[in-house]
């Protein structure tokens, strides 16, 4: 995922030199549209199952068209991300006993390259493939379910022990982050102002705790003694008794990977207004 992530970054690059010096039928134009889809996460609790597990979720954005190749893009997304050990076929998830939910909140600014010419409302330019590249800032906030669907919020708990007496160095992790939202798409002018399109787009993070779940086990006794009995049930949900008086110390989560959250769905864009570029220089 990481190269094709480098990948989209020099392809989108390279096509942008290019594109800006053929820009022979550029226009620009302004959308504003709605996003309605899925969301998704790949982590410590689902290490490769795409579409796992799949959440509703939302968006709204602006888009301005600067040609008929290159587009620049803001926008909101809503979503919810969630997995769980017990539906793994993996022995040691389902000893592990896991499970989060979180929901997502986004704020997007990204570029879309047209693959080919497109323009909403166009008889001959009104189909193409597309990709996006950009940078966002998101805020989560995992949840863990105690049982009886009785979900509690899980940073507060210190599960593996962040700024307690058995782990006082490791800082507690930031709920809003920075990530880079990249992936591919496919627009369609169905009417003169409207454009329908679907898109699936990984979201790379800086963080391995979207699911709570990142480095060791620590001692859930001494946990609950600090942050009290719900902590320690928390961190050390194995229903193996030996396990669970022998976790501790051992790795419960990857520490040398970040988590990923996805969207992908349909959009729905309404163009506002189109003027030729010779109307920007008084030509």
């Amino acid at each position: 995922m990481q190269k094709l992530l480098l990948y989209l970054i020099l392809f989108v690059f390279n096509t942008g030199l290019f594109a800006q010096s053929n820009n022979h039928k550029d226009f620009f134009s302004h959308d504003v549209g709605l996003f309605l889809g899925a969301s998704y996460y790949l982590g410590d609790i689902n290490p490769r199952s795409h579409f796992d597990m799949s959440q509703p979720a939302c968006g709204v954005f602006y888009r301005f068209n600067y040609s008929s190749r290159f587009a620049f893009r803001g926008g909101f997304n809503y979503g919810n991300v969630r997995a769980d050990d017990s539906q793994s076929e993996n022995e040691d998830q389902l000893e592990r006993n896991l499970n989060f939910k979180s929901k997502i909140y986004e704020f997007y600014a990204k570029s879309e390259f047209n693959f080919m010419e497109y323009q909403t409302g166009s008889g001959k330019y009104f189909f193409s493939p597309y990709v996006f590249l950009g940078i966002d800032v998101f805020k989560f906030n995992p949840m863990g379910d105690l049982g009886s669907d009785n979900w509690v919020e899980l940073r507060r708990l210190s599960t593996e022990g962040q700024k307690t007496s058995q782990n006082p160095k490791q800082k507690q992790y930031k709920l809003t982050q920075i990530g880079v939202p990249f992936g591919i798409g496919f627009k369609l002018s169905v009417a003169k102002q409207l454009c329908l399109g679907f898109e699936w787009g990984p979201r790379k993070t800086f963080t391995d705790y979207i699911d709570d779940v990142s480095n060791k086990y620590v001692d859930p006794i001494k946990l609950s003694s600090e942050k009290g009995v719900t902590a320690g049930i928390m961190s050390n949900k194995t229903e193996n008794l030996e396990a669970y008086a022998n976790n501790t110390g051992k790795l419960r989560g990857n520490p040398n990977t970040k988590d990923w959250f996805f969207y992908y769905g349909l959009t729905l864009s309404l163009k506002l207004k189109q003027k030729p570029k010779e109307c920007r220089s008084g030509r």
